[in-house]
């Protein structure tokens, strides 16, 4: 792991005070293009807080002919939160026995955070990747979602081992993203953010706008 990343398990990341907008969750299906491969039965998962929708429809202007945001998940309750670190931390565990507890939960981090700080649960995330008119995914270097161990750091967003197209399909969508006020979590090419405590570290605002939201 490079040193220069910031994980956002971070002490500095909790000690961002949040001073809620009270901003409300948006849907973004019939606005942007919307994956369903981890929709639940409620569909919290298309949701996003509206100020982020908006950003991203900016975003989705901002890309070049016969590109388009595809969007895979946004909002996530607590309790899917802290499942989803709890068995990313047991596989560690698994992986490297003898690892001290520290250390296991620093590197879930680099996958999913902590719920304490979990942008995902106050609607300021997304993951998403981009896409073809046709809705056909193009290469990223990873799929959505690969943790370090699978994808061997290539997961990473700076990473040097994918391929050149790949790399160039990354600098497309950063290039929209940070456009529109989006910070990406180094440690995942697919998370970006607004609003959030690591998106307030990352800008040196004084504070969050969002923290976690019920659905």
């Amino acid at each position: 792991m490079r040193d220069d990343i910031v994980l956002i398990s971070d002490p500095r990341v909790a000690a961002i005070p949040v001073s809620e907008s009270g901003e409300p969750l948006a849907d973004a299906r019939g606005r942007l293009r919307v994956d369903s491969r981890l929709a639940d039965p409620a569909g919290a998962y298309a949701h996003l807080r509206s100020g982020l929708l908006a950003r991203l429809e900016r975003a989705e202007r901002r890309l070049p002919s016969g590109f388009h945001l595809l969007i895979i998940e946004g909002y996530r309750p607590i309790a899917t939160q802290q499942e989803i670190f709890d068995s990313y931390s047991a596989t560690l565990r698994a992986t490297y026995p003898g690892r001290p507890p520290a250390e296991i939960a620093t590197m879930a981090s680099r996958y999913v955070s902590p719920v304490a700080v979990a942008p995902h649960t106050a609607g300021a995330a997304v993951d998403l990747t981009l896409c073809s008119p046709d809705g056909a995914e193009y290469d990223m270097g990873t799929p959505v979602n690969a943790t370090p161990e699978e994808s061997d750091g290539a997961c990473y967003t700076d990473a040097l081992s994918i391929s050149g197209e790949a790399r160039q399909h990354r600098k497309i969508l950063a290039s929209a993203l940070e456009s529109a006020g989006l910070v990406n979590y180094p440690t995942e090419w697919w998370h970006w953010s607004y609003g959030d405590r690591y998106w307030a570290l990352s800008t040196g605002a004084a504070h969050a706008l969002h923290g976690p939201v019920p659905f």
